[in-house]
C-alpha cells in the first residue's frame, strides 16, 4: 500500500490516466512546495520519489535560520538535577506526569497511555503533556546520547498509534473518570500544550539519527492534525481559550511551510486581540480572579507578542494590546509580597521565585521603562519601588494595603469582587497578612483540582467558605459573591477600606479594615438582615503554635525569631478551634491553627464584631480594647487611644 502511494503520482505522470495524482494524499500536500527553499522537494515529491523529497525536507529544516522559536537554547541549554532525572527516567519509561505525584510512576515496557494510578484528572490528562519530553532533548543535547533521540521517537511514535483522534464530542461527557480516552488524549488544553513543546522537541532532536527523513514525515502529518483539531474544537472562554490561541499562533509562526500556517497565526491574533478585551477587567485583572491564572495570562498574552515579533509579525497587536499587557503585570506585582509570593487566593498555588525572575526579566526586555518591573527583575539592583503605598483593583475586587515594598513592610491583600468562574472560590472577603517575611493569614489554597468523587470531595473541603478569612452563616459557603467597594480613602496616615457582598438569602456582610497608622489593623464585621442563625467569623493562621486563650476571644503566634501577631475578637458569644490545613502547592498540605468566633444572629438584627490584628514580638503580652460607641470603633493599644471613623 506504502509502495502504491508512493508511485501513483509518477504513474500519473508517464501514463497521463484520468483520476490519478488529482488528490494528494500525502504529507506534501499540507506544505507550501512553493516556498523559497522547497523546490527540490517539490520536484522529488512530483517525480514520486517521496523518500527522497523527505531527506531533503530534513535538510531544510536542519539548515533554516529564518524562523526562531524564543526561549529555546540549542546549543548546551540548561537542565536542572530534576529535569535530568526526568529524562533518565524516561529511558526506563517512569515518566514526570505531574509534580503532586513523585516519584513517577512506571507505564509498562509496553507504554499504557491509558494508565491511571490516581483518580486525579489531571494525572490522566497531563500524562499527555509528556512533560519528560523536552528534558529529554536538554539531555540529548547536552550529552550527545543518541538514546535520548531513540527513545523519544519511539515514544512519540508510539502514543500516534495507541492514541487515534476519533470522533470527538466533549459536551457528551457526562462523568471524566468513565469517559473515553480520546477526551484525555485529545483535550483541547493538552492538545495546544503539545503545540507548543514539541516545537521545543523539533528544535533540540533535529540533529539526531533516530530524526530521519520517514519520523519527520509523520511529526509533520500529527502536528498539522494537532492544529486542525484546535480550530475545530476551541473552548467557549477563560484561560484555555487564551492557552490555544496562542499556541495556535505558535505553530503558523513557526511553522510557515504549512499551507494553513497564515491561517493559523490570523485565527490566534483575531482570538487573542478579543479575549484580551473581553477577559481583563479595566483594572488589569483576569476575569476568573485566580492569581495564578492572571499570571498565566500575562505570559499568554506576552508570549504571543514574542513569538510574533521574532519573526517579523510584531505589526498584527496593535498598541492596545501592549498598554493592556503592561496593567496586567501591574496587578500582579502589586498583589505580590516583597519575597515574591503571592496570595493562595482560589486556584493559586506557590510558584517557584527562579520562574518569576525569569518572566520579569522577558517583560523587562519589551517595557524597559517601567521601573517597578526592573526592581523585582533585578531584585532591587536597579530600577525603583513605586512612590504610592497602598492600591485598590476595585473592578477586580484586590486591595493592597502596604507601609512599604521592602522586606520590613506589612502588607495586607484583601479580595471581594465580583462573581467568577470554576477557579474561583466563595471565599468574598477573605484575605492575607504578610509582615517582615511572614504570611500570618495564608489562604487556604485548593490542593487538587477533581477526580472521582474521593478526589472531588479532597478539592471540595479546600473551597469551603470556612476555610477562607471570613464570615459564615451557618457555616454554610456562600450563596452569592458579588462585592462592592464603598470606601477607600487614607485619612491621617490610616488606609480604611469598605466592602459589602450579598453573603446569603437575607444576610449582608459588611467588612471594614483600617490600617492604623500603616502599623496594625482593625477590622469591623457587620451581618445583617432578616436572616437568622450563627454568624461564624473565622480566622486561619500560618503553620505553627499559637497561644490558646479562647475565652477572652484571643490568640497570638509564639514564634521564636519574635515576629508575631495577635488576633483579639470583640462580640464573639463563643470561639472554639476547628479543623485547618492549607496547600501551598498541588497535593500537599499542612496543619495550621484555624478558629471560629460565633455569634447567634435574631432576624432584622446586626451582629458586629470589631478584630484587632496586631503584629508584635510579644503579642502575648499587650493590652487591648475595642468597642463601638458614638459612631466610631474606639480602640486602645497599651494605653494609647485610637477613634477610628
Amino acid at each position: 500500500m506504502k509502495t502504491a502511494k508512493l508511485l501513483a503520482p509518477l504513474l500519473a505522470l508517464l501514463l497521463g490516466l484520468p483520476g490519478m495524482a488529482q488528490t494528494d494524499s500525502t504529507v506534501f500536500a499540507l506544505l507550501d512546495l512553493t516556498r523559497p527553499g522547497l523546490e527540490e522537494v517539490a520536484r522529488y515529491h512530483a517525480a514520486g520519489n517521496d523518500p527522497a523529497a523527505a531527506d531533503v525536507l530534513l535538510a531544510y529544516f536542519r539548515n533554516r535560520t529564518s524562523v526562531r522559536c524564543p526561549g529555546v537554547e540549542t546549543d548546551a541549554p540548561e537542565i536542572t538535577p530534576d529535569e535530568q532525572r526526568w529524562a533518565d527516567e524516561a529511558l526506563e519509561h517512569r515518566f514526570f506526569v505531574h509534580s503532586g505525584y513523585q516519584p513517577s510512576y512506571f507505564y509498562g515496557n509496553d507504554i499504557d497511555w491509558q494508565y491511571w494510578p490516581v483518580r486525579d484528572n489531571e494525572l490522566r490528562w497531563q500524562l499527555h503533556r509528556m512533560k519528560w519530553w523536552v528534558p529529554m532533548g536538554k539531555a540529548y543535547r547536552r550529552s550527545g546520547d543518541e538514546r535520548y533521540a531513540a527513545e523519544w521517537c519511539a515514544e512519540y511514535l508510539d502514543w500516534i498509534r495507541k492514541n487515534p483522534l476519533t470522533e470527538y464530542d466533549e459536551s457528551r461527557i457526562g462523568d471524566w473518570t468513565s469517559a473515553d480516552n480520546v477526551y484525555f488524549a485529545w483535550r483541547p488544553l493538552e492538545v495546544s500544550d503539545r503545540l507548543e513543546f514539541q516545537i521545543h522537541q523539533f528544535l533540540y532532536f533535529l540533529p539526531a539519527r533516530a530524526f530521519d527523513g520517514e519520523f519527520l514525515l509523520q511529526f509533520l502529518e500529527n502536528y498539522h492534525r494537532h492544529a486542525e483539531h484546535i480550530t475545530r474544537h476551541f473552548s467557549a472562554s477563560g484561560n484555555h481559550l487564551l492557552f490555544q490561541a496562542q499556541r495556535l499562533l505558535f505553530a503558523g509562526a513557526f511553522f510557515p511551510e504549512f499551507r494553513d500556517a497564515a491561517h493559523w497565526r490570523a485565527t490566534g491574533v483575531e482570538i487573542l486581540n478579543r479575549e484580551i478585551r473581553k477577559q481583563v477587567y479595566d483594572d488589569g485583572m483576569q476575569y476568573e480572579l485566580d492569581p495564578h491564572y492572571h499570571l498565566e495570562s500575562i505570559n499568554i498574552f506576552f508570549k504571543a507578542l514574542q513569538m510574533m515579533d521574532a519573526n517579523g509579525y510584531r505589526g498584527e497587536f496593535p498598541a492596545e494590546y501592549l498598554t493592556t499587557v503592561e496593567r496586567m503585570i501591574d496587578v500582579h506585582l502589586n498583589c505580590s509580597y516583597p519575597d515574591y509570593t503571592t496570595p493562595l487566593f482560589s486556584d493559586n498555588r506557590q510558584q517557584e521565585k527562579a520562574h518569576l525572575l525569569e518572566s520579569y526579566r522577558e517583560w523587562l526586555t519589551v517595557f524597559p521603562e517601567n521601573a517597578l518591573i526592573r526592581e523585582r527583575a533585578t531584585q532591587g539592583d536597579e530600577g525603583c519601588a513605586p512612590g504610592y503605598l497602598s492600591r485598590a483593583f476595585r473592578t477586580s475586587g484586590f486591595y493592597v494595603l502596604r507601609n512599604g515594598w521592602d522586606n520590613d513592610a506589612t502588607v495586607m491583600i484583601l479580595k471581594a469582587g465580583p462573581q467568577a468562574f470554576w477557579h474561583c472560590q466563595p471565599d468574598n472577603g477573605t484575605f492575607e497578612i504578610w509582615h517582615r517575611g511572614r504570611n500570618f493569614f495564608p489562604d487556604s489554597g485548593s490542593y487538587v483540582y477533581g477526580g472521582d468523587s474521593a478526589v472531588l470531595a479532597q478539592r471540595n473541603w479546600f473551597r469551603q467558605t470556612r476555610v477562607h478569612n471570613t464570615l459564615t452563616l451557618d457555616g454554610r459557603n456562600l450563596d452569592a459573591t458579588d462585592s462592592k467597594c464603598l470606601r477607600w480613602e487614607t485619612v491621617g496616615g490610616t488606609d480604611i477600606l469598605t466592602v459589602e457582598n450579598p453573603s446569603y438569602e437575607g444576610l449582608a456582610h459588611r467588612r471594614t479594615v483600617w490600617f492604623v497608622d500603616r502599623r496594625f489593623f482593625v477590622i469591623e464585621d457587620v451581618a445583617a438582615g432578616e436572616a437568622a442563625g450563627r454568624v461564624a467569623l473565622h480566622y486561619n493562621l500560618a503553620e505553627g503554635q499559637p497561644e490558646e486563650e479562647l475565652a477572652a476571644g484571643r490568640v497570638a503566634t509564639r514564634f521564636e525569631d519574635g515576629n508575631n501577631l495577635l488576633v483579639q475578637v470583640f462580640g464573639a458569644e463563643a470561639a472554639e478551634p476547628q479543623e485547618g490545613w492549607v496547600s501551598h502547592v498541588y497535593r500537599s498540605r499542612n496543619p495550621r491553627p484555624a478558629y471560629a468566633f460565633t455569634a447567634e444572629k435574631q432576624p432584622g438584627r446586626e451582629v458586629r464584631f470589631i478584630t484587632v490584628l496586631l503584629p508584635a514580638e510579644r503579642p502575648a503580652e499587650a493590652k487591648i480594647k475595642a468597642e463601638r460607641r458614638r459612631g466610631a470603633i474606639r480602640v486602645t493599644v497599651d494605653g494609647r487611644k485610637y477613634v477610628l471613623k
